[in-house]
């Protein structure tokens, strides 16, 4: 009796851990696994086989951003540029940014300022659900800028369903 429940426990867990291996984990289930999913690049997911750390590949993958030469075209709605002003000094080229007229030119942009916080872009889709997470404390003014430009809905995109004759 005492093997059927073992049996039957190891069943349950295998179904478990395949349900969990097939999900795709968010930021805060990477961060409890001691994953930034911000700055993890796949490649590191890769490297850890080499200090016989197996058994976390897979979740690492689930975490990671993808870093092919060939570079991901997926568009988000709107973005949220968050910083903090007291690390504005450690970070002088996102400061410029934020203080230049550069967000301007990105409507579907917005900037908050949350205490304590490294500078983070947030993607969100149309429904306003955050999609992906990226740090950009080492970025400069222009990458942040060819970011948004990449990776941001053009207005006018947003508008081809809509017939621009019938604008008032």
């Amino acid at each position: 009796m005492a093997a059927q429940k073992i049996a039957v426990a190891i069943v349950i867990l295998t179904v478990y851990l395949a349900d969990i291996s097939l999900a795709d984990f968010s930021t805060e289930d990477c961060a409890s696994l001691g994953f930034i999913k911000a700055n993890l690049l796949c490649s590191s997911c890769d490297q850890l086989k080499d200090f016989s750390l197996d058994q976390l590949v897979e979740h690492c993958k689930q975490c990671c951003h993808n870093d092919d030469s060939t570079p991901n075209e997926k568009k988000y709605a709107r973005a949220i540029l968050e910083v903090c002003t007291c690390k504005f000094p450690a970070y002088p080229q996102i400061q410029a940014f934020v203080k230049s007229d550069r967000p301007a030119k990105f409507p579907n942009l917005q900037i908050k300022y949350l205490r304590g916080l490294d500078p983070i872009i947030k993607l969100l889709d149309k429904d306003g659900i955050v999609r992906d997470t990226v740090a950009i404390e080492k970025w400069n003014t222009d990458s942040v800028e060819e970011f948004l430009n990449t990776h941001l809905v053009k207005e006018e995109e947003e508008d081809r369903g809509f017939l621009k004759t019938n604008l008032i």
